[in-house]
């Protein structure tokens, strides 16, 4: 049987920022799901500082999607290429190259090349292919000026921060409060609605209503990644408030001696452009970053005391 077909994608960006700043983005492949729409988690498996092995989960066709790739990273020149190591179909073969070119007064051009094949050359799968990657490639260069950019003018954007409760209880069980997210709306007062999908287990799309304690109504849309054997949930929020350019976030389960330490761990990147919109004139973004953190660790905070209380007190409804 004869090799399917190669096509080829080029898209690019002017970023006004220098080349370093942008290539370091580019890079850290841990800050994806902050930086770019389609990315929900990635994990650097293997590697050093020219070539790494990574696993991304990523929207795809209004589904998660996960790959290995390998990359061979080039600070010098700065390029980054990549190669799939097992694609998934209708995808038979995927890489690529980012290149950064430096320009005058501290400024770049990204170019983002693809080359790709469909499995057994099937026009609609290569259809699938060619859209997708014109769509990701627009909305990661998009992504990725603004972040470059935003970090030239303001680089105290980004906000981690994470709060715990210890449970006298099994991980498997706080973990199984957290990973039924189906069940939230009648466990957690401040959750009104919730649409869960989940085509592949742990693979989860959420949609939720969250309830302010001013009576305000939020909703918020994710993708989850559940690690049942970890046990992990890492999550994308795929519709972010105004205030925010990005939400990731993680529920770790770490065994205490006397059951088990449930912690929440929030990433953001808080939007320059509309912080004085949300919260009013004079606002800063340090104001917002206090906002958010108010905002989420409260929530958080409920989330892990009630499962705490519905671990410890065995209720197992």
């Amino acid at each position: 049987m004869s090799q399917p077909k190669t096509h080829f994608a080029e898209h690019s960006v002017p970023v006004a920022a220098p080349a370093d700043i942008t290539y370091d983005l580019i890079a850290d492949v841990t800050g994806w799901p902050l930086l770019f729409a389609p990315t929900v988690h990635a994990e650097r498996v293997s590697g050093g500082d020219e070539e790494e092995r990574i696993r991304l989960w990523a929207m795809a066709g209004g589904e998660v999607r996960t790959w290995t790739s390998r990359r061979r990273l080039d600070r010098a020149a700065h390029t980054v290429t990549f190669r799939q190591e097992v694609s998934q179909p209708p995808v038979a073969a995927m890489g690529g190259e980012w290149r950064i070119t430096p320009g005058p007064d501290g400024t770049c051009t990204v170019v983002l090349l693809h080359d790709f094949a469909a499995v057994d050359d099937d026009p609609e799968g290569l259809d699938w292919i060619e859209q997708a990657v014109d769509r990701n490639s627009r909305a990661e260069l998009a992504a990725l000026k603004t972040a470059a950019e935003n970090h030239r003018q303001t680089p105290d954007l980004v906000l981690t921060f994470e709060d715990s409760v210890d449970i006298a209880g099994p991980a498997a069980e706080v973990y199984s409060f957290i990973e039924r997210s189906d069940l939230w709306p009648q466990r957690l007062p401040h959750v009104s609605r919730l649409e869960l999908t989940e085509a592949v287990p742990g693979l989860q799309l959420m949609t939720m209503d969250t309830r302010s304690p001013d009576g305000t109504v939020h909703t918020t849309e994710s993708a989850r990644v559940c690690f049942a054997d970890i046990p992990r949930i890492v999550y994308k929020q795929t519709r972010v408030p105004p205030v925010l350019t990005g939400h990731t976030g993680a529920w770790s389960f770490l065994p205490t001696e006397g059951g088990v330490r449930a912690t929440s761990r929030h990433t953001v990147a808080v939007n320059p452009r509309t912080v004085t919109d949300v919260l009013g004139a004079g606002a800063t973004v340090a104001d917002a970053r206090k906002a958010v953190r108010t905002a989420l660790g409260t929530n958080s905070l409920a989330t892990l005391n009630l499962a705490k209380a519905h671990v410890e007190g065995g209720d197992r409804a």
